[in-house]
């Protein structure tokens, strides 16, 4: 299996993608840390087919009720949104206080990685 960085990848896709062609697999790495595998395309697999693609097509009224069961999580009813939209006002943070985005810049730079 081979491993290669997402700099890499961008900069060399074309090549990458003739490697998965041929058969071989590839693992992307960020900070030298695994995030995906790229695998050949394997035709006599079943294809499911959804209404929606992408992320919504993961979140089912099925799946959701399965979850529901399970008890990993709850839904809300709607008069209680709706309650709660009408009464929660966004808070107020102090002057001086840094935005999420410093943050999380300044979380990466202690991070070291």
């Amino acid at each position: 299996m081979k491993r290669v960085n997402i700099a890499d990848l961008k900069n060399n896709l074309s090549r990458h993608l003739a490697h998965v062609r041929m058969g071989g697999d590839l693992v992307v790495l960020d900070r030298m840390t695994p995030v995906a595998r790229i695998v050949p395309f394997d035709r006599a697999a079943p294809v499911r087919a959804t209404k929606s693609g992408g992320a919504d097509a993961y979140w089912t009224e099925e799946r959701m009720a399965e979850l529901e069961q399970r008890g990993v999580i709850t839904r809300p009813d709607s008069a209680g949104v709706a309650t709660w939209l009408k009464t929660a006002r966004p808070v107020k943070l102090p002057k001086g206080t840094p935005s999420a985005v410093e943050l999380l810049l300044q979380a990466r730079r202690e991070s070291g990685r």
